[in-house]
């Protein structure tokens, strides 16, 4: 032990020795040329932004999020990102954006900007409702998020004025299911359908025709005083509409319902093969 400490002086001593005219250069990062760095990045990000090129754009507010991710600078950019696809149409991408944005700034002032532009996304991306819902529900789903949690704001007005219109959208899906299951005289699961629009889509354009619906299916059935019930109802909400006009006449004994006489056309047969039916028989 006594040699080992001997060997570690001699060790240090030229050490000593050769740092004694000279100071250790400390490595020091440069915070204001990160900062400088940081708001050379942002602004590339808005000119490339204004003049269209929304990648680039993208690629420079992202930037500012690794430079400097502690700065408040950091979830503005995340958003600038998210907005620059947005505006133009990369809805997938700011979508992307938006999540990481709620994932990693959960408390950040902006949140609600966030949820309006996911609910915004998602809505641009409805195409085609009878074939797929997932982007209307999500599209539901932020929206409904914005309203309940940020009630007074200017997103929120806007969010209850889209989510009106995808409630339309939803109700008139269970509107053209319901008249399917009518026309094949599958009564329960046409009045379920019916019942939805009346219980969650009340504020929709499409309550009348369920109502009226409702009124239709449970006088065929039979059940009658149902049928009173959901006339009356309509009766009392929208006596001025065409719907109730039309509910009323199905208490007239010669009513006939629209899709039975498509039915009973069908049944005459497909107009072809009436024709070809009556081209033979003229050559007998």
């Amino acid at each position: 032990m006594k040699y080992l400490k001997q060997f570690l002086i001699l060790l240090i001593i030229p050490l000593v020795i050769g740092c004694g005219g000279k100071e250790i250069e400390e490595i020091v990062i440069n915070e204001t040329d990160i900062e400088s760095q940081m708001i050379e990045a942002y602004e590339k990000g808005l000119t490339a932004l204004d003049e269209g090129d929304v990648l680039f754009a993208a690629k420079n507010f992202n930037a500012v999020e690794n430079l400097y991710p502690q700065s408040i600078w950091a979830p503005r950019s995340v958003l600038m990102a998210a907005y620059s696809f947005y505006s133009q149409d990369y809805y997938g991408d700011a979508i992307s954006e938006l999540k990481r944005f709620v994932k990693n700034y959960p408390t950040n002032e902006d949140l609600v900007y966030a949820y309006f532009l996911l609910g915004t996304c998602y809505y641009e991306l409805i195409i085609d409702e009878k074939k797929d819902l997932s982007a209307l529900l999500n599209s539901k789903k932020y929206f409904n998020l914005v309203i309940d949690q940020y009630s007074n704001t200017d997103f929120a007005l806007d969010a209850k004025f889209k989510l009106l219109l995808i409630n339309n959208i939803l109700a008139s899906k269970e509107i053209y299911i319901g008249k399917y299951y009518l026309q094949k005289e599958k009564w329960i699961p046409a009045i379920n359908r019916f019942k939805y629009v009346v219980d969650n889509y009340d504020e929709t354009e499409f309550v009348m025709e369920a109502l009226h619906r409702l009124v239709e299916v449970h006088y065929l059935i039979g059940l009658e005083k149902e049928a009173e019930k959901y006339a009356n109802l309509l009766g009392y909400n929208y006596q001025s509409s065409d719907w109730y006009k039309q509910s009323y006449k199905i208490f007239d004994k010669n009513y006939e319902p629209v899709f039975n006489k498509i039915k009973k056309e069908k049944k005459k047969g497909n107009f072809i093969i009436r024709k070809f039916k009556e081209l033979f028989q003229n050559e007998r």
